[in-house]
């Protein structure tokens, strides 16, 4: 374990959780277990606040816990505190912008028209909202508001909507792990083997920073020119 030493109260403190989240992490498997020292005390070191770090950082992406244990059971099991300092920062950087809450009134106000029941739920298989315990409240994708919104009026069945939805969203995960795997495979496997070597973590950096909207761009690009060729074959004349 690293010189750096924590008690289970220090630990939460300092990761801004509380002792139970830590406890409740260590039941599940996502933290080691501490070390015990004099009198029954757990001592915790730099490496479990660097994984608590990247189990919330997962956490506000919008990862399950059950989705957070896969994805750190994929990870080698000897990582430093440094090693995943470095993980976590690759992972925020691909992060999306988080969703925001929103009053109901306020969301009809950004939609620039009264939302009944049936409006909001196509809303949600839109992926534009999810409904919070608070019926009032909303967390909201900004991003995709006006487009839901123009595609309220569009007469498309609610279950097609979810239909199409479920097929993108499998689709992109599979595309997302393979992407994952280039990943690790071509750059932070190379980045382990080369003794952390600063020049390469550098690039490292700027490779994760630039491949997000060329990855993004990439596959809107792709996927509108194989829709267009999909739909021209679907509905040529016989």
């Amino acid at each position: 374990m690293d010189s750096i030493v924590y008690t289970v109260d220090e630990l939460a403190a300092r990761a801004g959780v509380t002792v139970r989240t830590v406890r409740f992490y260590g039941t599940r498997g996502l933290l080691p277990p501490p070390v015990i020292g004099a009198r029954r005390v757990g001592h915790y070191g730099a490496d479990h606040l660097a994984r608590l770090a990247l189990i919330e950082e997962l956490q506000r992406q919008g990862m399950t816990l059950a989705a957070i244990e896969r994805y750190l059971e994929q990870l080698p099991a000897d990582l430093s505190a440094q090693d995943l300092a470095i993980h976590r920062a690759l992972v925020a950087s691909w992060a999306p912008d988080s969703a925001e809450s929103i009053t109901a009134r306020e969301l009809e106000r950004r939609a620039g028209r009264a939302l009944g029941e049936e409006d909001v739920e196509r809303l949600a298989a839109m992926g534009v909202l999810e409904r919070t315990d608070d019926p009032a409240t909303y967390r909201l994708d900004a991003s995709l508001l006006r487009l839901g919104v123009e595609l309220l009026d569009v007469p498309i069945a609610h279950e097609t909507i979810l239909a199409a939805r479920t097929a993108l969203l499998e689709h992109a995960r599979s595309a997302a792990q393979e992407l994952s795997r280039l990943f690790r495979d071509e750059v932070w496997n190379p980045y382990r083997e080369s003794g952390e070597d600063p020049d390469h973590l550098t690039a490292m950096k700027s490779l994760s920073a630039h491949m997000q909207p060329m990855v993004v761009q990439a596959l809107v690009t792709a996927f509108q020119r194989s829709l267009s060729e999909e739909l021209r074959s679907a509905f040529r004349s016989p």
